[in-house]
């Protein structure tokens, strides 16, 4: 039984962590070849797990008691297993792709190692079975993010880039402790008055006991629970206004971006919301009638989130940078999806959510590698720097292309229009186009069209920027004199393998949402769905997610391949649109400046200063008590002479005064 042996899916990487931090000098490539085999045997017992409780609805619970009242515990359910085959996975291929990435770095050993805990940091997240075991693998998860970030510290961007992505995401964790607080305290007290019965206080926080707290917890404390979670969410998975460490992060290896982008870190905040999705459900509705307060906060900040930060990816010209802000947008889809879907679909709405979290490791950590692949080549991020480059990449370029075929979500939804043939496209099509349609039925049921108006805008500028991407990077003449040349074989391999999943897992999509549809009626939980009409959307709108794909495909296509609009008239320094969005709404600045020079120098360490200098030394120097000290202190510092010849006489003298004192005691005796 591959159960028997789960708790090695993390133990197998924290072991080649070990391994290849100290021996891996002296092994082949680094000791790369060590987290690659653990990751495959964590990716193995995964899969062996998923074909044992798939499709009987089975889970996996293992738990012993830890510490201070509190338990350490394996669950393992139908949104465990998914998700612990996708970071063992993608985690893998991006280890095997960082073997020739990484050829040439001295300090290879430590990357693997750094790499290997990091994996195993987020497959510990996913395995927990309690809120605060979750919450330690999740500090984890920062840790490893932060030693990679920085991985080159010594460059001033990368140590800059490291310490805020820590400082930021901090922000986040101290509101997710303060919901396990406020959670823990309100379960506590149901447990003092009898009204919630458990077996052992060790459980008192597992996730099936605090479902079962649910309908006895006040509604507004569970909204202030709920909405501290979603706090810790923001910040990991960089949504507004906690998103501006996502994109510095870029400073790192490619690989460690496509790590953090796809398969770990930003995944575990999304993924920390569909885990206590009950909560968020069953928050009041006082704000919106029929709409859980929680939920809303979730969509509206997923919705503004994902056209935000889309905004922003159409002016960069890092190459990793586009595709960062291209992770903040699609993380505010997903986020998107569980509130309004939620809204009106109840547990389904976790099934649409995690789909596209599936399917986005698929294609993003591909365009990672591939941008990877560009950067080892042509040795520059700056697209403007590129062009023509699909002559001599041409594995490089045709994936790259099938993975912004499905970022943008480019299919046709025969069987939606009623036509007898089911519906082709790539990943993203089928994952997209189901959370677009959850955010109209919201609008339906709710007569709240905003998040679907999010959702629309955000899916044309996602295709425009990505294809922008690709035809400055591909198709043209050169821009510069540098030598192109395709991958290894190592790295190219990986590519393929990402781009055949970003074609064909949305084929998937129907099994998949039924499957994590029933995850928490494992838990005995029944959530809420809306019963209404059937929702039956006009053609148009069955359509129009696909029509604003392939304008934005026809939109790029004709500024930055047919050269049809001269663009030097928009992106100029006279442009006040494209000054706001290319300085990123003055964020940084604003981050920099006003609240890390004015709030913390201005206010905090002047105030500081205020408080030592004339309070402080006031209520000292200007004191009895402290001048006695100082007077005092000038005499003893006299008798510092630094005479060895005195201190050896002062030891002399102390010693045998202790033995006439000893002396006398023993005598008194």
């Amino acid at each position: 039984m591959f159960s028997d042996y789960a708790a090695l899916i993390v133990l197998l990487p924290v072991i080649a962590f070990v391994l290849t931090l100290f021996f891996g000098k002296k092994l082949y490539s680094g000791g790369a070849l060590l987290p690659i085999a653990a990751i495959a045997g964590s990716f193995i017992i995964s899969l062996g797990i998923f074909l044992e409780i798939y499709p009987t609805d089975g889970m996996v619970q293992q738990s012993l008691p830890w510490f201070a009242g509190m338990n350490l515990g394996i669950l393992i359910d139908p949104l465990a297993v998914v998700m612990l085959m996708m970071v063992s996975f993608v985690s893998l291929l991006i280890h095997i792709y960082a073997v020739g990435y990484m050829a040439h770095d001295p300090a290879r050993p430590r990357y693997f190692a750094e790499t290997s805990l990091f994996t195993a940091a987020m497959l510990s997240v996913i395995l927990s079975d309690n809120i605060l075991q979750f919450f330690v693998s999740w500090e984890l998860v920062g840790l490893c993010s932060f030693l990679l970030i920085g991985f080159w510290y010594h460059k001033p961007s990368a140590a800059a880039a490291a310490k805020k992505a820590f400082l930021v995401t901090r922000v986040g964790d101290v509101l997710f402790l303060a919901g396990i607080v406020l959670l823990y305290v309100n379960m506590k007290l149901l447990v003092d008055n009898g009204t919630l019965v458990i077996e052992s206080q060790s459980y008192i926080l597992q996730f099936k006991k605090m479902f079962e707290a649910i309908p006895l917890i006040d509604g507004t404390q569970l909204t202030y629970i709920a909405l501290l979670f979603f706090g810790g969410a923001i910040g990991k998975s960089g949504q507004f206004p906690l998103h501006g460490w996502l994109p510095d992060a870029m400073e790192g290896p490619t690989t460690v971006s496509a790590l953090i982008h796809a398969a770990t870190m930003v995944t575990a905040g999304v993924y920390l919301v569909a885990r206590t999705f009950p909560m968020f459900v069953a928050t009041p509705s006082t704000i919106s009638a029929g709409v859980p307060d929680a939920l809303l906060i979730v969509t509206y900040v997923g919705g503004f989130t994902a056209i935000f930060a889309a905004t922003m990816g159409l002016v960069m010209n890092d190459i990793k940078r586009v595709l960062a802000y291209s992770t903040v947008s699609q993380l505010g889809y997903m986020m998107l999806a569980l509130g309004t879907a939620g809204t009106v679909l109840g547990a389904e709405a976790v099934g649409i959510s995690m789909f596209h979290l599936l399917s986005h490791a698929f294609f993003k950590a591909l365009l990672f590698l591939c941008a990877g692949s560009v950067i080892h080549a042509v040795g520059t991020n700056d697209i403007r720097e590129m062009g023509g480059l699909f002559k001599k990449m041409k594995i490089t370029g045709t994936t790259m292309f099938i993975a912004a075929l499905a970022l943008a979500g480019i299919g046709f939804p025969f069987a939606s229009l009623g036509m007898p043939i089911m519906n082709i496209g790539t990943a993203g099509f089928f994952s997209k186009d189901a959370i677009i349609e959850g955010a109209l039925e919201y609008g339906e049921v709710t007569h709240d069209m905003i998040p679907y108006g999010f959702a629309i805008i955000a899916a044309l500028l996602t295709s425009i920027y990505i294809f922008r991407l690709w035809f400055m990077t591909f198709t043209g003449k050169p821009r510069s004199e540098r030598h192109s040349h395709e991958s290894p074989g190592v790295m190219t391999g990986p590519l393929i393998i990402l781009a055949l999943f970003a074609l064909f897992f949305g084929f998937s999509h129907v099994d998949f949402n039924g499957y994590l549809e029933k995850n928490f009626e494992l838990m005995d939980v029944n959530i809420a769905v809306h019963e209404g009409e059937a929702f039956h959307p006009s053609a148009f709108l069955v359509l129009l997610p696909v029509i604003v794909g392939v304008l934005g495909f026809l939109i790029s296509y004709s500024i930055y391949n047919k050269r049809m609009i001269d663009m030097s008239k928009i992106v100029s320094s006279g442009n006040p649109l494209y000054k706001l969005l290319y300085n990123r709404y003055y964020e940084p600045k604003i981050g920099a400046d006003l609240i890390g020079v004015k709030l913390t120098h201005d206010v905090v360490a002047r105030s500081g200063e205020f408080v030592d200098r004339k309070i402080i030394d006031w209520l000292i120097i200007d004191n009895i008590i402290s001048n006695t000290l100082f007077k005092l202190g000038e005499i003893i510092r006299k008798l510092q002479t630094g005479v060895v010849q005195n201190y050896a006489s002062v030891t002399i003298l102390g010693v045998a005064l202790l033995l006439v004192l000893l002396k006398l005691k023993s005598g008194g005796t």
